[in-house]
């Protein structure tokens, strides 16, 4: 049968990785990898030999239409990210929709992905939420704080380190200092940490303890 398995990893402790996700990657032809290096940590970890092939942001315009000719031609392949599940904020998309449209079965198993455990231990409201990912860096940063600001449900954001102070400061302009905001970093590693409290309070925290590390920022709706 044509199929395209999508399958997540650990997004920091390994033991997060499930049996069936071994079992898939065990099984596949190929594993389409987003950085092979980083990958093969993994797979040499679990003992898998399976062949791997770059698949990322950089080339997946160019290569999905010949991976889906290879699935419809017999071959089957799983999809892996860096860390967590492919195609939140990472690879993946193109290759899905392509496989649907082309009635190629897509699987996605269950699995690691950073904001659920940053949403859940934040303490703000997830019956409903929305998931914002990265914020535009320039354009279109302005106009989508102002947006959010009106939004009521709990909001969820990827940031990276350097930019996390600069984002707190923006939550304070266009959301107000009160607005609760919750911080989680390194989620499953070693220094995991959360912070929680205002938008003014977290802002000051990291301005004296400069972040590093993977950010998932949880924001409260407007009330």
């Amino acid at each position: 049968m044509m199929k395209l398995y999508i399958v997540p990893t650990p997004i920091g402790n390994l033991q997060d990785m499930t049996f069936r996700a071994v079992e898939v990657l065990q099984s596949v032809d190929v594993i389409l990898a987003e950085d092979t290096r980083t990958s093969g940590k993994l797979l040499k970890h679990f003992e898998i030999g399976t062949p791997m092939q770059s698949h990322h942001m950089h080339n997946e315009h160019k290569t999905t239409e010949t991976l889906v000719k290879r699935i419809q031609a017999g071959e089957t392949f799983a999809l892996i990210s860096d860390a967590g599940t492919p195609a939140i904020s990472d690879p993946g998309f193109l290759l899905t929709r392509a496989c649907i449209a082309n009635n190629i079965g897509v699987e996605c198993l269950p699995g690691a992905t950073a904001f659920v455990p940053a949403l859940v231990n934040s303490g703000l409201p997830n019956d409903k939420f929305v998931f914002e990912g990265f914020l535009p860096v320039k354009k279109g940063r302005q106009t989508r704080f102002k947006i959010l600001a009106e939004e009521t449900r709990t909001i969820i954001f990827y940031e990276s380190p350097h930019k996390l102070v600069k984002t707190l400061e923006h939550f304070c302009e266009y959301f107000g200092e009160d607005r609760q905001v919750s911080v989680s970093r390194e989620l499953t590693k070693l220094y995991e940490e959360t912070i929680r409290g205002t938008a003014k309070e977290v802002l000051e925290y990291y301005q004296s303890k400069p972040p590093k590390g993977e950010i998932v920022v949880v924001v409260e709706g407007k009330k």
